[in-house]
């Protein structure tokens, strides 16, 4: 019998969610998929999953699930005070669950070191919805994939995949792996976002070029799984004038004629005619899907060789926790190198 749950209550927002829905931007459809597609990959291996398995994303907790089948579950972000049947439980830990059991997220809240706003969650054998296009992912706004399309609600009930783990590993002791990624500040209460300079950057005076990586941003109310707009100085241009629409990907860092920067998230149009200042490297992208509306941000320039060092830093870090699980009796982590360990990083 295939593991199943029930969600009692879905809190602010949650949704099914994999690594995304690639290679149809011609089509303008965005890629979308997990905020923080390394968090997913990580919990999907803590229950032997592969890297690209649906799973939940929670936003803002206060989820409620049931688990209808004994099953194993893990996930990764903000730990929202997670209870399973009343007993903590933290993120980054691999549980075996029986069923009747429920797990319960709390709210965010903004005590030190609990700055995030989201959760990833998988399930042995991962959420077995349709897939569209090449993804299981919810696009929240056209309305197709995912679980019908839309935003989860009480009473929906899940059906998961069959796990890759044998009967015996998914009943296995619970254990835990580190998170290297946290907390999400830097340590003066501003969430620190090495970037790269974009491709209209010199459109911009020089002082604006200077404000932009000396200046403190702070993420407005205004903000969503689209992009997190910003609010600090006014980033002026040169001159004024239309430019030619061109393709835009998430991290990337458009100013509108307000002069106030948008950083685009998964779920952003696929072009678009303003000015790309800047581009967020991937690596950091999962700071922004976690802070808080109201943080306050800096951008920091970074080169290519930068950014590519990070990137193995993220890759070395799978591969030493494959080597973990493996010694475990886990089965190796199916990878799929565009959307999982390459470009999801």
């Amino acid at each position: 019998m295939a593991a199943a749950l029930t969600v009692v209550r879905p809190g602010m927002l949650a949704s099914v969610q994999d690594l995304g829905r690639h290679g149809h931007r011609q089509l303008g459809i965005c890629p979308g998929g997990a905020l923080d597609t390394l968090a997913l990959v990580l919990a999907n291996r803590l229950v032997g999953n592969a890297d690209g398995a649906a799973g939940l994303e929670f936003t803002m907790g206060g989820g409620e699930l049931r688990f209808d089948a004994p099953t194993r579950v893990a996930w990764t972000g903000d730990d929202f005070d997670a209870r399973l049947d009343g007993r903590p439980v933290w993120p980054g830990w691999s549980l075996p669950v029986r069923a009747g059991q429920v797990l319960r997220f709390g709210r965010a809240n903004r005590a030190p070191g609990k700055q995030g706003v989201r959760t990833w969650l998988a399930v042995a054998g991962g959420i077995d919805v349709p897939e569209i296009l090449g993804s299981r992912s919810t696009d929240l706004k056209a309305g197709f994939g995912g679980f019908e399309g839309r935003a989860l609600k009480a009473g929906d009930r899940l059906v998961c995949g069959e796990p890759a783990l044998g009967a015996e590993l998914v009943a296995s002791p619970a254990f835990g792996a580190h998170l290297p990624w946290w907390p999400v500040d830097s340590g003066d209460g501003a969430v620190a976002l090495r970037a790269m300079p974009g491709p209209e950057l010199d459109l911009f005076t020089a002082a604006s070029r200077e404000l932009l990586w000396s200046a403190p941003w702070r993420i407005t109310p205004q903000s969503n799984r689209m992009g997190s707009r910003l609010e600090g100085p006014e980033l002026k241009r040169k001159r004024q004038g239309d430019i030619l629409s061109s393709g835009v990907i998430p991290g990337t860092v458009q100013v509108p004629p307000s002069g106030q920067p948008i950083i685009l998230m998964g779920d952003a149009q696929t072009t678009g005619g303003y000015p790309r200042i800047a581009v967020v490297i991937r690596t950091d992208l999962w700071k922004l899907a976690q802070a808080p509306l109201d943080a306050r941000l800096r951008l920091r320039p970074v080169d290519a060789a930068e950014a590519l060092a990070a990137w193995d830093a993220r890759r070395r870090y799978l591969a030493h926790l494959a080597q973990g699980l493996a010694a475990r009796g886990w089965p190796a982590p199916a990878q799929n190198d565009m959307h999982g360990t390459s470009q999801a990083d």
